[in-house]
């Protein structure tokens, strides 16, 4: 015993007498103590992202705020202590209407909505959005959870509701793929894979596992200065430390040290001797029996240093002397010249303008921060299990850190707490694996959210001259753009991201003439790389703005100029790709047309986003359908659920494709199972893993039929199939890459958009309308998330959203300073389905994570210039007032 008098309280009508430290947070007693995972720690303590809502005496209180010492004679109630038909009134009511996207922090919410509704039964739409204002969400875009809590609010009061009333919102975006067009799958709003559990916080992410006792923690030290030499790293007092039983540093890892997606540059901890390229450079990980005592000893380990002078401007590194990596600071120049002579056709021009475009470094502010947990397996191996985006990719850059063969690491997919990109790179995975490794012990290794913004790569911020021309009637003539990128320290996938800003320079239009250099430059910045739109925002939000200003120096008018020069078969892309079928620029168009003509201050902006990584690389997917029970089936596949609803497509295409009742299946992403495919990015899940299992199925509809299992209007008796394994792969080996002779075939794939913003007569933004081409609308509910959350982010990047770097070389730390965008400062957004089938796609679906993004800014621009005048080239934006509605 410690002396210390108990503290009393109860937890979900349990008596407690708490004696530990009294400073201890509840959030951290009821993870770590008491094993209750469905709150979460989003922030660290920051008390920002709500995700740890717990209901005390009554009322909402953030866990993580709140210290054991107060909690003498209080009631704490946690979701799994709430009534199991409230539970499931407040889950059914997040499910139906897609309110649930990663679901990370959706328990947060239904603990506020409980107190909400106990406080007020029968809230109006203003009273769910004050309520809810401070909580963050990074997928949905807040407009789906605010009618889950209507919806809500109406069941607990005893109303009638049917799951057709529960969903008005995805029967509203649903295109002519309905059940009964298709036998059943297609088209539907099925739930979500697993967002009940999601819901209640019961589906586990990657800290909400428990190996059982014996557990390590990790805890790395980072570099204090952007670039310095590395003289001394002192690790004696922190070995010393309580509860402390191993510092890692370079030399002990086995392999090679440094990881790279598609360079090896980045080093897992960087050696004495060496100098450090970031902030984020790890020096040292302490390994000990807590995570509080892995995290003083880090404190402890002393570093001493020659502080250089840091290289942070990308034109000065490409002038500069110091080469930040052997071979000089230019990572990647992506060139793309058609068309003739770019001097001449600007100068036969009959309208011309030029403008030069700033775009900011954002944060991906994903809830769930980067952990991993790894533990020995077999006799010289490692498993790990990853929230990162692509456990095969993990697999092999984890064998070659611990100079293990490939089948010696074991990397176990965990659904991610959102990613956006930002957790395509290897990061805490390689630290866990590294010490369960050497110490034969389970150990995890998560970050706090002040180390995740420090370590992962950001949004490039980006430098676009642009020089666009067109004709006398308004068709574009010529467009030449110049763009340097600041990809900071490491390569990342950097360098793919300039190609993708080079190769959608000329938007969703057709341009008879390109000359486009793009140039990725090291600096000692934090890294960028992937995040949603992979350098297509940047490049769109420049050259709308330029079409705009050749409207006002021609007159013509913004929607006809965009319809007459947008992409449709048999024009072409910014590299010279002739699109042959399946273009859905001028649908969209027409579909925000009536609106547009309606609306008396409005921007309008479209999108291209490309689908796969083509550029002469292969995308491809295996997958394997495996029928375990009668009522089981289980497809194992190689893409990450952070969100986007991957798992449900799989489902659905299969259940569609071999007759199957969706909730038949499972779904399971392990490397064991050698179901391979590369990263989750470039919007290409859906039609990837849906095209594998499409072969695949067609092998089981086979047997079924062939077997006589197929009763009309039955399901599929599968008993006498128990046991067999069916594999599928499917690829496209014939993009072209940027420099090959012949016929150009940049991608295999494409997504179209227009949106239009409009602003009330205030200059505030009223509502936005976007239309997006999906191809084939594979599941309403998830369509319409994906592209409202994909609005929400574009705004906030419009808008507000911003992560500079101070003259320390560190970022803002805190979730508060990165410019989120909040539940009510969100407008109103109406998504529209267009459907142009691809015919690549399964069942004519194209991807459509990205391109929700890649007008938005674009069309904010557009709407404050329609508003004021004023042509605004730097984002964020100024605007004439808040430029969002107010609450």
């Amino acid at each position: 015993m410690n002396g210390r008098t108990p503290v009393t309280f109860t937890l979900d009508g349990q008596a407690v007498a708490y004696t530990g430290d009294p400073r201890r947070t509840l959030l951290d007693w009821l993870r770590e103590e008491r094993g209750i995972t469905t709150v979460k720690d989003g922030c660290s303590g920051q008390g920002f992202c709500r995700a740890c809502t717990v209901e005390i005496d009554g009322r909402a209180k953030l866990a993580c705020l709140t210290a054991m010492k107060t909690l003498g004679g209080k009631s704490v109630t946690t979701l799994a202590g709430l009534p199991d038909a409230v539970r499931a009134i407040l889950a059914d009511a997040f499910v139906q209407h897609g309110a649930v996207q990663c679901g990370f922090c959706t328990p947060g919410y239904l603990a506020r909505t409980r107190v909400l509704l106990a406080e007020n039964p029968d809230p109006t739409r203003a009273d769910v959005e004050a309520a809810l204002r401070y909580h963050l969400c990074r997928c949905t875009g807040y407009h789906a959870i605010v009618d889950a809590v209507l919806d809500a609010a109406a069941a607990l009061r005893g109303a009638a509701t049917t799951t057709k009333e529960a969903a008005p919102a995805a029967a509203a975006v649903a295109g002519p793929h309905t059940a009964a067009a298709t036998g059943g799958a297609i088209g539907r709003s099925h739930p979500k894979y697993r967002a009940h559990l999601k819901a209640l916080g019961e589906d586990p992410f990657v800290d909400d596992l428990r190996l059982g006792a014996g557990v390590l923690h990790g805890a790395l030290r980072f570099s204090d200065h952007p670039r310095a030499r590395i003289l001394a790293i002192d690790t004696e007092r922190a070995a010393a430390m309580p509860g402390v039983v191993r510092v890692l540093l370079a030399a002990d890892v086995p392999g090679d040290r440094c990881t790279g997606l598609i360079r090896r540059d980045w080093p897992l901890l960087a050696a004495k001797g060496e100098t450090t390229r970031c902030v984020g450079d790890a020096l040292a990980l302490v390994v000990a029996t807590d995570r509080a005592q892995a995290r003083a000893a880090a404190a402890a380990i002393e570093v001493a240093y020659e502080v250089l002078e840091p290289v942070s401007d990308p034109a000065a590194a490409l002038a500069t002397a110091v080469h930040l990596h052997p071979g000089g600071n230019l990572l990647e120049e992506s060139v793309v010249r058609r068309g003739g002579d770019i001097d001449a056709a600007l100068a036969a021009s009959a309208f011309v303008t030029s403008g030069t475009f700033t775009t900011q470094r954002i944060e991906h502010a994903f809830l769930e921060v980067e952990a991993a947990l790894a533990r020995p397996w077999g006799d010289s191996g490692v498993e790990v299990f990853s929230g990162g985006q692509g456990v095969y990719v993990d697999r092999r850059q984890i064998a070659s850190l611990l100079a293990l063969r490939e089948r010696d690491v074991k990397v176990t997919q965990v659904a991610a707490g959102g990613a956006f990109g930002g957790k395509e790179d290897l990061s805490v995975q390689g630290h866990a694996a590294l010490a369960a490794h050497l110490l034969r012990r389970p150990v995890k290794v998560k970050l706090d959210r002040a180390e995740s913004i420090r370590l992962h790569p950001k949004r490039h911020p980006l430098v676009l001259d642009y020089t666009v021309g067109c004709d006398k009637h308004g068709l574009l003539t010529a467009v030449r753009a110049r763009i340097l990128g600041d990809t900071g320290a490491y390569a990342s996938v950097g360098g793919k991201v300039l190609e993708r800003a080079a190769g959608h320079a000329t938007g969703a239009y057709h341009v008879p003439c390109v000359d486009v250099v793009a140039q990725a430059v090291y600096t000692n910045n934090l890294p960028c790389g992937a995040m949603r739109g992979f350098g297509v925002p940047q490049a769109t939000f420049a050259l709308e703005s330029c079409l705009d200003d050749l409207c006002a120096q021609g007159g013509f008018d913004r929607w006809q100029f965009r319809y007459d020069n947008a992409l449709a078969d048999g024009r072409l892309t910014a590299t010279g790709q002739v699109l042959r079928e399946g273009v859905g620029v001028r649908a969209t168009l027409l579909a925000v047309k009536d609106e547009y003509e309606n609306a008396r201050w409005c921007g309008l902006a479209c999108g291209l986003k490309n689908c796969g990584i083509g550029n002469g690389q292969a995308d491809w997917c295996e997958v394997e359908i495996e029928i375990a029970a009668p009522e089981r089936v289980i497809v194992k596949h190689g893409w990450t659920e952070m969100g986007q609803g991957v798992h449900t497509v799989a489902r659905q295409v299969l259940a569609e494709a071999a007759g199957l009742d969706p909730a038949r299946i499972e779904v399971v992403v392990c490397t064991a199972d050698e179901a391979e495919a590369g990263m989750t990015t470039s919007s290409r899940g859906t039609s990837l893993v849906g095209n594998a299992l499409l072969v695949a199925a067609a092998d089981l509809w086979r047997d079924i039929v062939d077997g006589g299992l197929a009763a009309p209007g039955a399901l599929p008796d599968l008993a006498p199939l128990v046991g067999r394994r069916y594999r599928g792969r499917w690829s496209f080996d014939r993009s072209t890459a940027p420099d090959a002779p012949g016929e150009v075939v940049t991608h295999y794939s494409y997504s179209y958009a227009t949106q239009l913003v409009i602003l009330d007569d205030r200059g505030e933004i009223a509502r936005v309308i976007a239309a997006h081409d999906a191809g084939c609308v594979i599941n309403p509910a998830l369509f319409r998330g994906q592209i409202q959350g994909s609005v929400h982010m574009g705004l906030g990047y419009a808008l507000s959203e911003n992560l500079p770097q101070h003259a320390s070389g560190l970022p803002p730390s805190r979730l508060q300073d990165l410019g989120l965008l909040p539940m009510d400062r969100t407008p109103p957004v109406e998504v529209i389905a267009v459907e142009v089938p691809d015919p690549l796609g399964p069942y004519g679906a194209k991807g459509v994570g990205e391109v929700g993004m890649v007008p938005t800014a674009a069309a904010v621009a557009a709407a404050l210039r329609c508003y004021d005048g004023r042509r605004r080239c730097e984002l964020p934006l100024a605007g004439p007032a808040t430029t969002t509605r107010t609450p």
